[in-house]
């Protein structure tokens, strides 16, 4: 089945598996998504993920992260920037997730990187998603 919004189809199977606690969730693959998912485990917010080979696309396999009592280490994830309503914003008009204490992600020339780098990098681009 075609997805119309892959970004956005990738943070609720993330966001469901998390709610149903599962260990691991498979997701279809594509560069995109490994750029989200690399970032998402060098900012704690996974413990890991793979990216396994089939004979369509590939398949990415993203290992869940939970605290002490079994809570997500996800706590809320927005889709910003939408196929029917691109958002675009310099490296001065980033917003700051929680006020520092989540992340947003952005699609920029030199490619998928946190709020925190562009700003330093001097970089916009366009804002796809917050997570805290």
């Amino acid at each position: 089945m075609a997805v119309s919004d892959p970004i956005a189809d990738f943070l609720v199977r993330i966001k469901n598996g998390q709610k149903a606690r599962f260990e691991k969730v498979d997701i279809p693959a594509s560069k995109m998504k490994a750029s989200l998912a690399r970032i998402l485990k060098e900012e704690g917010y996974i413990k890991n993920y793979k990216l396994l080979r089939d004979e369509k696309q590939g398949i990415l396999r993203i290992h869940l992260k939970y605290t002490d009592p079994r809570e997500a280490a996800i706590n809320g994830m927005k889709r910003i920037s939408r196929p029917g309503c691109r958002v675009y914003i310099g490296h001065k008009e980033i917003p700051k997730v929680l006020n520092g204490l989540g992340i947003s992600i952005l699609s920029t020339p030199k490619g998928v990187m946190t709020d925190r780098i562009a700003r330093q990098e001097g970089i916009g681009g366009e804002l796809l998603c917050a997570i805290w």
